[in-house]
């Protein structure tokens, strides 16, 4: 039995304007959530370090909640549930603007700013006490010193764990598809079903997936190397 592999078929038109509106999808779903995931992670655990009894609680149980529910139960409740409570009016805006996007972002990065909240967390605790006691003796406030002093600090040292955490939830993106989301691996199987070219269909998604994933990680091991302490 002979096999032929055909790659040309999928990357001639109209297929191959369906591939890059998959990847311009994707891109954006991964951004969207990248952004609403760091910016609350680092105030979720800036938040935990207070000292206040009722926002480490708080925290905590958001980070537990988050991570302890799969994150495809979490994308169902954001589309299926949540536009329930909502006005009509507000649904009709949302379905009119691109509703899957909106609401896969939102679900992903909810999810994930409990672990990026963690990672932080982790680099807070390992920036000496003194540092921070040393900054309010000089005037500087809580929101100041955090923001000057203790994070860029923290930074450095949750950076590994913050860029593993990147790259899953770029993998994570393809969940979405769950929701009907045109992003890369929801166009993948459409021109599969079409093509019954199913090896290369997977084998170009595949490729895709995993070139993004290293080049990810080169990213990371760059800006370690920038973020690196001189003498260290």
């Amino acid at each position: 039995m002979s096999i032929s592999l055909n790659f040309t078929s999928l990357l001639a038109a109209p297929n191959l304007d369906h591939l890059l509106a998959g990847i311009k999808f994707t891109g954006l779903l991964t951004v969207a959530s990248w952004l609403l995931a760091f910016v609350l992670g680092v105030a979720l655990a800036t938040l935990r370090v207070t000292g206040n009894p009722v926002a480490e609680r708080g925290v905590a149980a958001w980070v537990s909640y988050q991570q302890n529910v799969p994150i495809l139960a979490h994308l169902f409740l954001w589309y299926f549930g949540i536009p329930t409570l909502l006005p009509d009016a507000a649904q009709s805006w949302i379905n009119g603007h691109n509703g899957e996007l909106i609401f896969a972002s939102i679900a992903i990065g909810l999810c994930m700013s409990a672990y990026f909240c963690e990672d932080v967390r982790s680099g807070l605790r390992a920036v000496p006490p003194g540092q921070q006691e040393a900054s309010r003796s000089l005037g500087l406030s809580f929101l100041k010193t955090m923001r000057f002093v203790v994070l860029p600090q923290a930074m450095r040292t949750a950076l590994p764990p913050f860029i593993n955490h990147t790259i899953i939830l770029f993998k994570n993106t393809s969940l979405a598809m769950a929701l009907g989301a045109a992003e890369l691996t929801y166009v993948v199987r459409e021109i599969e079903n079409q093509t019954f070219r199913t090896f290369e269909a997977y084998t170009l998604a595949t490729a895709f997936y995993l070139l993004v994933s290293l080049g990810l990680m080169g990213v990371g091991v760059l800006v370690a190397r920038r973020m690196q302490v001189p003498g260290r």
